[in-house]
Formats: structure tokens, sequence, C-alpha cells
């Protein structure tokens, strides 16, 4: 039996829809992923590269955090060639990141993301913003009204 849920974002803007289908193949199996959110083109964030693809899944595991980052995250990214360079904000084939896990929010910007909020709360709309007391679901309301999200037609 599993001990750990986590939600993790996937994200592409180079070759998206294929490395986020790629990405999805191998972890799945490396883990349990028990719901997945639809797939949304969202802008890029911090450049003027090109759009992303982005979705999140949950996922069932005995790992702890540190363990799906080394164990599982860090060779996904390696095996879909995603290359880090100084620009965080670089075009890349994937992206993956512990968003939240066993409940507990492990990236703030879920918060003022759309790209981030948006397909998380489509697997777990009412989590709340402790310091502001409203769900996820409203903080995603709120968001769209200045940043670009579309769903993509042919969903994975």
């Amino acid at each position: 039996m599993s001990d750990n849920r986590a939600i993790l974002l996937l994200g592409s803007n180079i070759d998206p829809a294929r490395n986020i289908h790629k990405a999805l193949g191998l972890l799945n199996r490396l883990l349990r992923i028990r719901k997945k959110s639809r797939l949304w083109i969202t802008e890029a964030v911090g450049s003027n590269g090109p759009e992303f693809l982005n979705m999140a899944i949950e996922i069932e595991t005995n790992l702890n955090a540190s363990q799906i980052k080394t164990d599982i995250i860090n060779p996904v990214e390696t095996e879909l060639k995603r290359i880090r360079t100084s620009d965080k904000y670089a075009p890349r084939t994937i992206d993956l990141d512990i968003i939240i896990f066993n409940g507990e929010v492990l990236d703030s910007n879920i918060w003022n993301r759309l790209f981030i909020a948006l397909p998380v709360s489509e697997i777990i709309p009412d989590l709340m913003n402790n310091s502001t007391g409203k769900p996820l679901s409203e903080t995603v309301d709120k968001l769209r009204s200045s940043a670009y999200a579309e769903l993509l037609k042919d969903s994975l």
C-alpha cells in the first residue's frame, strides 16, 4: 500500500504535446497515477518564449518528497533531455515539480500563477489557502482575469 500522495505539475514548451505524453508514460511506469487534470495551454511566464502545455497529476507512492525528486523527477527530466540554464524561464522539453505533498503546499506560487493553480484545481478545487481562507477554485477565477489559459482540444 502506498503511504504518500502528491500533486505533480508537468509543463513543456518544446514539442509540448509529445513531451508531456512521453513524461506521462514514464511516470506511469514508476508511480501510481490516481488522477489527471486536462491539458492547458498557458502563456510563458518570465520570458517571451513559446506557450506552455501544463497539466497536474495526483500520484500515490511509498517515496517521500525528496525521493520523488531524485528517483522520479530527475531521471524523467534527464530522459526527456531537459536542459537547465542560468535562465530559469528558458524554454524546456519538460518541467516536473511537486506542488503538494500529503496535503502540504510545497510551491506557494499555486496561489498566484494560473499555470499551476488551474490544472491543480481540477484535482483538488477545495484546497484552502490558509492566508485568505479561500479555496483554490476561487483563486483560479481571480487569476483567469489577468492571465491566459486555454483548454487543449485534443487532450491526452
